[in-house]
Protein backbone atom coordinates (compact mmCIF):
# COMPACT_ATOMS: atom_id res chain seq x y z
CA UNK A 1 0.00 0.00 0.00
CA UNK A 2 1.10 3.53 -0.75
CA UNK A 3 1.51 5.93 2.10
CA UNK A 4 -0.60 8.97 1.12
CA UNK A 5 1.52 11.33 3.22
CA UNK A 6 4.79 10.42 1.53
CA UNK A 7 4.52 10.55 -2.26
CA UNK A 8 7.80 9.40 -3.77
CA UNK A 9 8.39 8.49 -7.39
CA UNK A 10 12.07 7.57 -7.25
CA UNK A 11 13.32 11.03 -8.24
CA UNK A 12 14.27 13.80 -5.83
CA UNK A 13 11.37 16.20 -6.50
CA UNK A 14 8.85 18.03 -4.35
CA UNK A 15 5.42 16.38 -4.49
CA UNK A 16 2.54 18.66 -5.58
CA UNK A 17 0.26 20.17 -2.96
CA UNK A 18 -2.92 19.46 -4.94
CA UNK A 19 -4.45 16.01 -5.26
CA UNK A 20 -5.74 14.75 -8.60
CA UNK A 21 -7.55 11.70 -9.94
CA UNK A 22 -5.40 11.45 -13.10
CA UNK A 23 -4.40 7.85 -13.93
CA UNK A 24 -1.34 9.18 -15.79
CA UNK A 25 -0.04 11.16 -12.80
CA UNK A 26 3.20 9.77 -11.32
CA UNK A 27 2.17 10.89 -7.80
CA UNK A 28 -1.55 10.00 -7.63
CA UNK A 29 -1.94 7.52 -10.48
CA UNK A 30 -0.17 4.36 -11.57
CA UNK A 31 2.44 5.88 -13.92
CA UNK A 32 6.04 4.90 -13.22
CA UNK A 33 8.90 7.17 -14.28
CA UNK A 34 12.31 5.93 -15.37
CA UNK A 35 15.21 7.00 -17.55
CA UNK A 36 16.17 10.56 -18.37
CA UNK A 37 15.21 13.71 -16.48
CA UNK A 38 15.34 17.16 -18.13
CA UNK A 39 14.60 20.76 -17.17
CA UNK A 40 12.83 22.90 -19.77
CA UNK A 41 10.32 25.66 -20.39
CA UNK A 42 6.69 25.28 -21.42
CA UNK A 43 6.43 27.17 -24.71
CA UNK A 44 2.99 26.12 -25.99
CA UNK A 45 -0.08 24.88 -24.18
CA UNK A 46 -2.80 24.62 -26.82
CA UNK A 47 -4.11 21.48 -25.19
CA UNK A 48 -4.28 21.67 -21.39
CA UNK A 49 -2.79 18.24 -20.67
CA UNK A 50 -0.24 18.16 -23.52
CA UNK A 51 2.06 21.20 -23.49
CA UNK A 52 5.22 21.54 -25.57
CA UNK A 53 8.43 21.82 -23.52
CA UNK A 54 11.70 23.13 -24.95
CA UNK A 55 15.27 23.23 -23.65
CA UNK A 56 18.48 24.26 -25.34
CA UNK A 57 22.06 23.05 -25.18
CA UNK A 58 25.42 23.75 -26.76
CA UNK A 59 27.12 21.03 -28.77
CA UNK A 60 30.81 21.05 -29.69
CA UNK A 61 31.75 20.41 -33.34
CA UNK A 62 35.38 19.22 -33.46
CA UNK A 63 35.87 19.85 -37.19
CA UNK A 64 35.17 23.57 -36.89
CA UNK A 65 36.32 23.90 -33.26
CA UNK A 66 33.12 25.76 -32.46
CA UNK A 67 29.91 25.27 -30.55
CA UNK A 68 26.43 25.21 -32.00
CA UNK A 69 23.18 25.91 -30.21
CA UNK A 70 20.65 23.11 -30.33
CA UNK A 71 17.14 22.94 -28.97
CA UNK A 72 14.92 20.02 -28.14
CA UNK A 73 11.15 20.16 -28.14
CA UNK A 74 8.98 17.38 -26.73
CA UNK A 75 5.29 16.92 -25.96
CA UNK A 76 4.73 16.03 -22.33
CA UNK A 77 1.83 15.02 -20.10
CA UNK A 78 0.73 17.72 -17.67
CA UNK A 79 -1.04 16.20 -14.63
CA UNK A 80 -3.92 18.20 -13.13
CA UNK A 81 -2.16 18.46 -9.76
CA UNK A 82 0.81 20.27 -11.36
CA UNK A 83 -1.03 22.26 -14.07
CA UNK A 84 1.93 24.04 -15.72
CA UNK A 85 1.21 27.03 -17.98
CA UNK A 86 3.15 28.79 -20.75
CA UNK A 87 6.37 30.34 -19.42
CA UNK A 88 6.83 27.94 -16.51
CA UNK A 89 10.13 26.18 -15.91
CA UNK A 90 9.46 22.48 -15.34
CA UNK A 91 11.28 19.25 -14.61
CA UNK A 92 10.20 16.36 -16.85
CA UNK A 93 10.89 12.66 -16.55
CA UNK A 94 10.75 9.85 -19.08
CA UNK A 95 7.96 7.30 -18.78
CA UNK A 96 6.17 4.70 -20.88
CA UNK A 97 4.60 5.92 -24.15
CA UNK A 98 1.40 7.77 -23.22
CA UNK A 99 0.42 8.49 -26.82
CA UNK A 100 2.02 8.58 -30.27
CA UNK A 101 4.17 11.62 -29.37
CA UNK A 102 4.22 11.72 -25.54
CA UNK A 103 6.93 9.82 -23.66
CA UNK A 104 7.53 12.33 -20.84
CA UNK A 105 5.57 13.63 -17.88
CA UNK A 106 5.98 16.82 -15.82
CA UNK A 107 7.09 15.91 -12.31
CA UNK A 108 7.91 19.30 -10.78
CA UNK A 109 7.02 22.94 -11.30
CA UNK A 110 10.16 25.04 -10.75
CA UNK A 111 8.66 28.53 -11.17
CA UNK A 112 8.56 31.04 -14.01
CA UNK A 113 11.31 31.26 -16.61
CA UNK A 114 12.43 34.89 -16.82
CA UNK A 115 14.32 34.42 -20.11
CA UNK A 116 11.14 33.15 -21.76
CA UNK A 117 9.19 36.16 -20.50
CA UNK A 118 11.82 38.54 -21.87
CA UNK A 119 11.71 36.79 -25.26
CA UNK A 120 7.91 36.94 -25.31
CA UNK A 121 7.94 40.65 -24.43
CA UNK A 122 10.49 41.32 -27.18
CA UNK A 123 8.37 39.44 -29.72
CA UNK A 124 5.24 41.36 -28.69
CA UNK A 125 7.15 44.65 -28.91
CA UNK A 126 8.48 43.84 -32.37
CA UNK A 127 4.95 42.91 -33.51
CA UNK A 128 3.60 46.24 -32.27
CA UNK A 129 6.44 48.15 -33.97
CA UNK A 130 5.80 46.21 -37.19
CA UNK A 131 2.07 47.00 -37.05
CA UNK A 132 2.87 50.71 -36.56
CA UNK A 133 5.18 50.59 -39.60
CA UNK A 134 2.48 48.87 -41.65
CA UNK A 135 -0.09 51.50 -40.62
CA UNK A 136 2.22 54.37 -41.61
CA UNK A 137 2.89 52.73 -44.99
CA UNK A 138 -0.85 52.42 -45.61
CA UNK A 139 -1.39 56.07 -44.62
CA UNK A 140 1.36 57.22 -47.00
CA UNK A 141 -0.15 55.21 -49.84
CA UNK A 142 -3.57 56.73 -49.12
CA UNK A 143 -2.05 60.23 -49.15
CA UNK A 144 -0.37 59.57 -52.51
CA UNK A 145 -3.67 58.38 -54.00
CA UNK A 146 -5.48 61.48 -52.71
CA UNK A 147 -2.76 63.91 -53.84
CA UNK A 148 -2.81 62.76 -57.47
CA UNK A 149 -4.91 65.14 -59.59
CA UNK A 150 -7.90 63.44 -61.08
CA UNK A 151 -8.02 63.49 -64.85
CA UNK A 152 -11.27 64.88 -66.07
CA UNK A 153 -12.87 63.18 -69.01
CA UNK A 154 -13.28 65.75 -71.75
CA UNK A 155 -15.71 64.73 -74.43
CA UNK A 156 -14.69 65.59 -77.99
CA UNK A 157 -18.31 66.25 -78.92
CA UNK A 158 -18.69 69.29 -76.66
Amino acid sequence: MKDKNKLTIGIDVKPPKKVCEDKKCPFHGSLKVHGKVFVGTVIKAKFPRSPLVEWSARRYIPKYERYEKTRTRVHVHNPLCINAVVGDKVKIAECRPLSKTKNFVIVELMGEDMEFQLKAEGIEESKSVQSIKDNTKEEKQDEKKESKPKEENVDASS
